[in-house]
């Protein structure tokens, strides 16, 4: 079997692996270059924001730091944006010539990625409204109470002829055309019981990305897995996916979800 066609011969070490599935620990800058070109059917990533600045957040009614770690401190908005261009350039090149990408963020780093993704080609189809049904309150009183995040999804080229499953979202949509403005709860305690990553993203949104621009066998990527939500989604829905993450503690969450995955649930209809 040629190796565009399987998973069991990766051109780097792996952390885990299953059958259509991969865990990969090492940085993706370092990762991505060593994969083939026109290589992944549809790509999710969940940036580091770059917004640990030392400030205050809510978490379960307490008042927390904000600070994720040392990879989410901001170097200043150009070598920040450099690094935007970097891993979305290196994400183009692995992607088929139809593929999509799908990338995730708050107003701290999502304005980079667009400008980023047109500097390099891609083509914006869509920017995603994920409007969070269970915000954290504002603290501070001083500003809105931040309940949505971006999402957008962009075509490798111009030229792509890019894969959206309409009938499918419609569905979902009970009947009518789905909008850009997506109503989800944040991931629940029963998402978290192997651990917790603090910008975990809910099963629900990574099954509906899947659901409207792949096909079963599809080959997904993940360039940022953290607790591996994207690999999760993808088994359920068929699909096959590689994960990279920098922290093997949260690839050994990501490990965990994956063993107990199990069964595909049905499609739920949603609020029109």
């Amino acid at each position: 079997m040629a190796y565009q066609d399987t998973l069991t011969e990766l051109p780097v070490q792996e952390f885990a692996l299953g059958e259509d599935y991969a865990l990969i620990l090492g940085d993706s800058l370092q990762v991505l270059p060593q994969f083939p070109t026109d290589h992944f059917d549809m790509i999710f990533a969940d940036p580091p924001y770059l917004l640990s600045n030392d400030g205050i957040t809510c978490h379960a009614g307490k008042m927390v730091s904000v600070n994720k770690g040392e990879w989410d401190r901001s170097q200043g908005a150009e070598k920040d944006h450099q690094f935007v261009l970097e891993w979305l350039g290196a994400c183009q090149r692995v992607l088929k010539p139809n593929g999509t990408i799908w990338v995730s963020g708050t107003h701290h780093i999502i304005y980079s990625v667009g400008y980023a993704m047109q500097q390099l080609g891609y083509k914006i189809l869509n920017d995603i409204v994920w409007q969070k049904t269970n915000p954290p309150p504002n603290l501070s009183c001083r500003y809105f109470t931040h309940s949505t995040e971006i999402v957008l999804w962009a075509a490798k080229s111009a030229k792509s002829k890019h894969t959206f499953n309409y009938e499918t979202m419609k569905e979902i949509a009970g009947g009518k055309q789905m909008k850009t403005v997506w109503r989800i709860p944040a991931a629940g305690k029963d998402e978290k019981q192997f651990g917790k990553h603090p910008t975990q993203k809910p099963l629900a949104l990574l099954q509906r990305i899947i659901l409207a621009s792949t096909q079963r066998d599809d080959l997904i990527l993940d360039p940022f897995v953290g607790s591996g939500t994207t690999i999760v989604a993808a088994l359920r829905e068929g699909r096959r996916c590689i994960g990279i993450d920098s922290e093997s503690k949260y690839l050994e969450i990501a490990d965990q979800r994956i063993r107990a995955q199990l069964g595909t649930p049905t499609l739920q209809t949603i609020e029109s």
